[in-house]
């Protein structure tokens, strides 16, 4: 895990040491001391991540909107594509509508 994916707080081992991120790119270490810990680093979360409770309201859409604004929008492609390719086109379709579920 990078530390861009951890939220502040959150506890990591790095370097077989134990720190809390407490910003962007700084953690400071449970034997003391800040340190800047690199993008690239690849990082072990202590921290269970809390079950994210189901969203409901703004930012979400319901699964039959979304179908029909992909067929819309799928239909106005799909002309766009030649012969050659309308076998890729179809093969991402139902990749689509399998992830949509």
């Amino acid at each position: 895990m990078k530390l861009q994916h951890l939220a502040i707080g959150a506890r990591f081992e790095y370097e077989g040491e134990v720190f809390v991120k407490t910003g962007p790119l700084t953690a400071s270490s449970e034997n003391g001391g800040q340190r800047i810990i690199p993008r690239y680093a690849v990082l072990r979360p202590l921290d269970l991540p809390a079950a994210e409770p189901a969203r409901k309201g703004r930012g979400m859409i319901e699964r039959e909107r979304a179908l029909r604004a992909f067929e819309n929008f799928f239909a106005q492609c799909e002309p766009l594509v030649d012969d050659g390719r309308r076998a890729d086109l179809l093969a991402a379709r139902e990749v689509f509508l399998k992830a949509l579920g």
